[in-house]
């Protein structure tokens, strides 16, 4: 269906109005089909000058400009986060016997413990990750391990663990630096 030059303004002049741009009042584009037909092509981007009702909270959004800084300006507590890890492991489990139900539940429980009172001590641009572990003791080993990919000048970790006659727990934390 091809379109006058008038029809084609007309309609490029609804377009805008209504705040849409079309390339029918430039250049019209025309490509060839398979089986030698050719067709021609519009194309229409819109555009809003005016945020509407659903556009306010991308608005309210604090952008935040590049500070380029590559190192924390406070480290790690390590000393200090070791306490909040033997007072909370302390408080407790002081007097619980192991049971695995119990512990599952405790597990979650201490861990978002933990990471409420790091997160108390405000420090900025740290990620933070913590992890419990909760076992019986059985005259046994185990061995725990963990790795991580980071910066050695910026990042860190503090470890806990805490033995009573029932259960051992390992608490961690770590703080990634996010640059």
């Amino acid at each position: 269906m091809m379109m006058s030059g008038i029809a084609k303004d007309r309609t490029a002049q609804a377009l805008k109005k209504r705040g849409s741009v079309s390339s029918l009042s430039s250049h019209g584009f025309r490509r060839k089909e398979l089986h030698g037909r050719v067709k021609d092509s519009m194309s229409t981007v819109s555009y809003l000058d005016e945020p509407s009702h659903l556009d306010v909270a991308s608005c309210l959004t604090v952008q935040m400009e590049n500070t380029y800084q590559l190192g924390p300006t406070k480290h790690f507590p390590v000393i200090i986060v070791n306490n909040i890890l033997k007072d909370v492991l302390t408080s407790y489990l002081q007097e619980e016997k192991y049971e695995p139900e119990l512990c599952k539940q405790l597990t979650k429980t201490i861990a978002e413990v933990i990471k409420g009172q790091v997160k108390d001590l405000m420090l900025p641009r740290f990620k933070l990750i913590v992890t419990v572990h909760i076992g019986p003791r059985n005259d046994q080993c185990i061995l725990i391990g963990s790795r991580c990919l980071w910066n050695p000048k910026s990042d860190n970790f503090s470890s806990y663990v805490f033995r009573n006659s029932s259960l051992f727990a390992l608490a961690n934390v770590y703080a990634v630096y996010f640059e």
